[in-house]
């Protein structure tokens, strides 16, 4: 998933970026506000960690105008201010929810799974379909009582697929999700294709099941009755 963090304090935003990189997440940092409404305009996020105090922005004012360009967006307010008033404004904008400073990088995962688990409908952080279970903490996919070795690419695109489940998700959507940002040359080529086919390959050593529809011309649905 990707992840916009606005953060004036440089050496906070690098410390965020670096600890959510090694759970698997694609990061932007914007440091001021003209820059993060930049990105915001230019690209899709599935969170925006948003600091209140920025130099040249009222972070807040920042969600009105990100919820026009990233509508599925979530969003977290990170800010040293916690006053009330600050804290109701920003849930009433639209903000999922709030982290005063300092905070431990662990609560802050903690709520961007919690947050994300309630966006997909899920209740826990294992997803099953047939006799498989994909645990989305873990990171571990496995049949019954057997483990499935996945390369990190392919598991991202199997957990970004499953949580879409039944949703018809085109190959820019599935590269600027799992892999960031794209270049232009690269658009055509196939190694979502060849990723996919890895997947369906592995799968069907425990079951036939064709659980990724290719959706022509356009791309795939992970498909769950």
């Amino acid at each position: 998933m990707r992840i916009l963090i606005v953060e004036d304090e440089k050496a906070l935003a690098s410390e965020i970026k670096q600890f959510l990189e090694k759970e698997e997440y694609n990061c932007d940092i914007a440091h001021t506000g003209n820059d993060a409404s930049e990105l915001i305009a230019d690209n899709p996020y599935d969170f925006i960690l948003l600091d209140i105090g920025l130099p040249d922005f009222n972070g807040l004012d920042l969600i009105k105008e990100a919820k026009e360009y990233n509508s599925e967006a979530y969003f977290i307010v990170i800010t040293a201010r916690g006053e009330l008033e600050d804290k109701l404004k920003g849930f009433d904008l639209g903000a999922d929810d709030y982290l005063p400073k300092p905070f431990s990088l662990l609560e802050l995962l903690s709520r961007i799974q919690a947050i994300t688990r309630r966006k997909f409908g899920q209740k826990m952080s294992v997803i099953e379909f047939g006799d498989f279970s994909l645990d989305t903490m873990k990171r571990y996919l496995q049949f019954k009582d057997h483990g499935i070795d996945l390369t990190k690419k392919e598991y991202k695109l199997l957990t970004y697929l499953v949580l879409n489940k039944n949703r018809i998700l085109d190959r820019l959507q599935l590269t600027e999700h799992i892999w960031g940002d794209f270049f232009e040359d690269d658009y055509d080529s196939n190694y979502i294709d060849v990723h996919v086919k890895n997947i369906r390959k592995k799968l069907s050593e425990y079951d036939n099941t064709n659980w990724i529809k290719t959706v022509r011309g356009i791309g795939y649905k992970f498909e769950i009755e």
